[in-house]
């Protein structure tokens, strides 16, 4: 009871804010990286104010310092070991950097950002959350109406999140093939998703990858379903698991 006296005592409005702001800098500036992703993925699909291609690379900019931020939290101590490298790959802020650094150099395309803009969309909700309470209860009813709305759907997020980061795959063969990213890009990219795949804070992306398995089979097995299609379907199916990554069954 205690606890929650003190908590109905605390001061609210904008004084409480600016000090909220001065004790968390590392959260907040987390949060202004995350608006501005969003910020520059609507300015991409509605090029008013920028060129679609730089709000696309201030995109992955943005994800990139938002990265970099996160992973300063979660590892604050820089170490040039085996262990060290092992736990920072480990880290899906670690992860998501890699994905900047990967295509920064590539053509635009709306596929590669709807990753981080979901991403960015999510945090950027919750955190705001935690802002309105500091200005009152009752403030910003619409906003919070909104922020309700995203965390009330953020399971289906997290899955489309990692159905898109499947789909960038294909993407970048095509893109290879038509010249418009390199073959490494293919080589990086293919070494992000097995960090996703193994990923043990989120594991979408791996029951994704089963979702889209359990899919293709039953397809594949179909009465209808020719018999050389269903032996290609079987064959890929066959290939993508030998490629897949080992992970504990802990995870």
């Amino acid at each position: 009871m205690a606890e929650g006296d003190d908590n109905d005592r605390r001061p609210k409005g904008i004084e409480c804010l600016k000090q909220h702001i001065v004790t968390h800098k590392v959260e907040v500036t987390l949060w202004a990286t995350r608006l501005a992703a969003i910020i520059f993925t609507f300015a991409y699909l509605v090029p008013l104010f920028w060129n679609p291609a730089s709000a696309y690379y201030r995109i992955l900019l943005a994800n990139a310092a938002t990265s970099a931020l996160r992973l300063h939290q979660r590892l604050p101590t820089m170490q040039i070991s085996v262990q060290f490298l092992t736990q920072l790959f480990k880290e899906d802020s670690c992860h998501y950097l890699l994905y900047s650094l990967i295509f920064l150099y590539v053509s635009p395309n709306i596929l590669i950002i709807l990753p981080v803009f979901l991403f960015s969309l999510i945090h950027f909700a919750s955190y705001s959350l935690t802002l309105l309470d500091l200005l009152g209860q009752n403030s910003w009813w619409g906003a919070r109406l909104l922020i309700s709305l995203v965390e009330f759907q953020s399971r289906s997020i997290l899955r489309l999140i990692a159905f898109s980061e499947i789909l960038v795959m294909p993407l970048t063969l095509f893109m290879s093939f038509f010249g418009r990213s390199g073959l490494l890009t293919i080589v990086f990219y293919y070494h992000f998703l097995t960090l996703r795949y193994a990923s043990q804070r989120n594991p979408h992306t791996r029951l994704m990858f089963g979702d889209l398995r359990v899919a293709a089979e039953n397809f594949a097995n179909k009465p209808t379903t020719p018999s050389f299609l269903q032996s290609a379907i079987l064959s890929g199916i066959a290939t993508i698991c030998r490629m897949a990554p080992t992970v504990p069954h802990s995870q």
